[in-house]
């Protein structure tokens, strides 16, 4: 007979991981993680180059700008993903510089004079943000009565919406060849159409895993294809250098204005609601039970990273909506795959030869990939909006006025151009334009049975007639 401790052995109980905080094998960990360093790279370099050409910066001091900026949203990337105190959501968003801010920094620049002497009033602005940013975030958490899903999904629908004319413009060969021979050639809609559809297939008939790194699969084909028949140009990596530190405070100390730290204030304050809405949606995304403390946390890491990118000459940061996108297409959730993006991000910033790999990807072909994933986004959103009752003709109203103001600087370019420059920084884009609106029209139509209401909300599912609970959709 067996000794009585071996048949009474006590069971100790597991403990469930949540998707968000498992740890994949360290082979795909780096595989999921340059995956979204490629989805996130052309639009993290954006924003430097079209600051530094409105300045009238160098060549070499723009270099530096790029490989500043890929190292600071590495730094936040793991400040966001990973978390510390109450720093970070702990989630799998990825960040990147927020194109609300480009138009007031060159705006703020250009008015200091331009150049180095420029950068450093933006600087000023930039860490003075960050500072109120992080001041404002506990603030800002309690604001989740406010964001019932027809307000979250409104915001991530006009994100995706808005962001899909920026694919089109890579599909035809770049924003910088418009109006030129060569932008919509049929070869550059060839490498679109053929990424796009070797990611389709690849996630069709891939499998689980092969499905999850589509998007990195079809990034590295349809470049392969591309330099294999002379398109895609691959000269910048033997030019560039192989170790490039970003120093604090390179250009000289920040100089504090006040209306551009003002102006830069009301910037943050615009972006906080985006990153309100991208929490959400990631929480949607993910599974993960999203409040306002997340919120919190997440604003708070938002803050610390803009008063980084002050101090490490560049910008400010918010959550990139490419690689909402990406996880929502991958189905990879681990916010630890984030984490290992930040750091290939770091190293990406630290050593220009390998940058300059990852930025030979040809416009085209990211194009291609980036119309999937910024429609996920939009996805993402009408998703969220199957959850407000768009019957009721305030929601309804909420929905169509704001899709209708977002698309008026996107579709429409010029229409505010004969406002003020301050005005136009608000007004410009379609992201602010859009989200503002949802926001401000909620605030309208609340009313005092409303106050309750966003309590109620389940976010993982809702609640039958009987008061079972339907599950969320499977992602």
């Amino acid at each position: 007979m067996a000794p009585l401790a071996a048949r009474h052995t006590p069971r100790t109980p597991r403990t469930e991981v949540h998707p968000v905080d498992e740890v994949p094998p360290l082979p795909r960990l780096a595989l999921y993680g340059f995956q979204h360093v490629l989805a996130f790279y052309a639009g993290a370099v954006l924003v430097p180059v079209l600051l530094g050409n409105s300045l009238g910066l160098s060549r070499q001091e723009l270099v530096y700008l790029i490989n500043a900026d890929l190292v600071t949203a590495g730094i936040a990337t793991v400040i966001q993903a990973w978390g510390f105190w109450r720093i970070g959501a702990r989630l799998p968003l990825v960040q990147g510089a927020t194109f609300t801010a480009v138009s007031p920094m060159i705006a703020i620049g250009q008015g200091a004079g331009g150049g180095t002497a420029g950068l450093l009033v933006v600087y000023g602005a930039v860490i003075t943000a960050g500072v109120a940013t992080f001041l404002l975030a506990p603030f800002a958490g309690r604001l989740a009565p406010y964001f019932p899903p027809i307000v979250t999904g409104t915001l991530l629908t006009v994100i995706g919406v808005t962001l899909i004319p920026v694919a089109l413009q890579d599909v035809g060969g770049g924003a910088d060849l418009i109006g030129g021979p060569s932008y919509g050639a049929p070869s550059h809609l060839a490498y679109a159409g053929g990424t796009l559809l070797f990611i389709l297939l690849v996630t069709r008939f891939g499998g689980p895993f092969l499905g999850s790194v589509a998007v990195l699969l079809g990034l590295v084909g349809g470049t392969a294809v591309a330099w294999l028949l002379g398109d895609a140009d691959l000269g910048a990596v033997g030019q560039a250098g192989w170790l490039g530190v970003s120093t604090p405070f390179h250009y000289g100390l920040p100089h504090f204005s006040v209306f551009p730290v003002l102006a830069m204030v009301v910037v943050m304050m615009i972006t906080m609601v985006e990153t309100t809405g991208d929490v959400y949606a990631m929480g949607e995304i993910t599974g993960r039970d999203v409040d306002g403390e997340t919120v919190g946390r997440a604003l708070r890491a938002d803050g610390l990273a803009t008063v980084l990118g002050g101090v490490l000459n560049s910008f400010p940061y918010v959550a990139f909506a490419e690689n909402i996108g990406l996880v929502r297409i991958s189905r990879v959730t681990s916010r630890f795959v984030v984490v290992a993006a930040g750091v290939l991000m770091v190293a990406l910033g630290l050593v220009p030869k390998a940058g300059a790999v990852v930025a030979s990807v040809p416009h085209p072909v990211l194009g291609g990939a980036a119309v999937a994933m910024f429609g996920m986004v939009a996805t993402v959103g009408i998703q969220i909006l199957g959850r407000a009752d768009l019957r009721q003709e305030r929601n309804a109203l909420i929905l169509a006025v704001s899709l209708g103001a977002a698309m008026l600087p996107t579709v429409v370019g010029p229409f505010f151009d004969r406002l003020p420059t301050e005005v136009r920084a608000v007004l410009g884009s379609g992201i602010t334009l859009g989200s503002l609106s949802a926001v401000l029209l909620n605030l309208f139509f609340r009313t005092r049975a409303d106050r309750g209401a966003f309590e109620e909300v389940d976010w993982d599912g809702l609640a039958g007639p009987d008061g079972d609970r339907t599950p969320a959709p499977a992602w």
